[in-house]
């Protein structure tokens, strides 16, 4: 089973100050709630993704396979386990700038697509409440 969700922020901020926090695989990263921890060599990175559900933290080799600054850019994260694809696409607006943003993971172990079926919206509001955090600091 295939899991997908979009979701899109209106935001005040710059596109550049957006744009910065999203296409940097470690603020990205950070934001959900599920990744205990990141680590990189500068072309991948690797979430250790804590799932409940099998009682242990799960590595997920990622990497950006398309960039386009400052307005988009896709990456794939892939383990045993699932697939994940993220989009993060940009557009200036008069107050600042539209966000959209789309998930789609593919689970290869039963319960998993359940798992971030439940989880994907509120690991969206994640990343939204992060770079909301930014735009109160005035960054």
């Amino acid at each position: 089973m295939t899991v997908r969700v979009e979701r899109t922020f209106e935001l005040s901020l710059p596109l550049e100050t957006v744009w910065e926090f999203i296409a940097d695989p470690a603020k990205r990263a950070s934001a959900i709630s599920v990744v205990d921890d990141y680590e990189s060599d500068g072309e991948r990175g690797v979430w250790h993704v804590r799932l409940p559900l099998l009682g242990r933290t799960i590595d997920v080799e990622t990497r950006d396979v398309e960039r386009d600054p400052p307005r988009y850019v896709k990456f794939v994260g892939e383990s045993s386990v699932f697939q994940v694809t993220g989009e993060h696409e940009l557009e200036a607006t008069d107050e600042g700038c539209r966000l959209t943003n789309r998930f789609v993971v593919d689970g290869r172990l039963p319960g998993v697509e359940t798992f971030f079926e439940q989880r994907l919206d509120e690991e969206l509001t994640n990343i939204e409440r992060a770079i909301r955090e930014r735009e109160q600091e005035g960054t």
